[in-house]
């Protein structure tokens, strides 16, 4: 049970996952989170939110925005790093991490999930069979209700650490 939550690989940041290493092994499409995954929460893209994007452009590398926030909060993010999105995407269900793969047009084998929360994020994205990394959050300050999942996160986390150091093949990349 305890298996949807946790991802394939938990990275310090989503600017430190070695993208274009992912590239070279047929990764084209990557789904993103933003509040707390890309920038803190409610930030417009800053410079290295920028320069990643830019860096997906000239590889060939395509992306989605998933959000569960409303339209006026992930479209300025969307346009500001020329990427299709959804709002209101109910994560964690499917249907919207299903989306974004059409819109990218890649398929489960060929594209990963980034995102800081495990109960939204990770268990959405393993429920619709794509590869998933969670980053640590950008800012510590968050609404309460995430605060909560946080304590809660922490013991998967406790686990997923345990089952990873005994050998069940799960990394992490930091």
């Amino acid at each position: 049970m305890l298996e949807l939550l946790y991802p394939d690989v938990w990275a310090d940041s989503a600017y430190e996952i070695p993208y274009e290493k992912l590239f070279e092994q047929g990764v084209r499409g990557i789904i993103f989170d933003i509040d707390n995954t890309l920038v803190p929460h409610g930030a417009p893209a800053d410079q290295r939110a920028l320069a990643l994007f830019e860096r997906f452009h000239r590889m060939g590398m395509k992306t989605c925005i998933l959000s569960n926030n409303k339209e006026p909060r992930v479209k300025p993010f969307a346009q500001q790093v020329d990427s299709p999105y959804i709002h209101k995407a109910g994560k964690p269900g499917v249907k919207g991490y299903e989306r974004a793969m059409t819109l990218m047009g890649t398929g489960r084998d060929t594209t990963i999930f980034v995102g800081d929360q495990i109960f939204t994020d990770v268990y959405g994205a393993n429920r619709a069979g794509i590869r998933t990394y969670l980053t640590k959050p950008i800012d510590p300050h968050e609404e309460i209700q995430i605060v909560f999942k946080r304590y809660l996160e922490a013991v998967v986390l406790f686990f997923y650490q345990r089952r990873r150091t005994e050998g069940s093949g799960i990394s992490e990349e930091n």
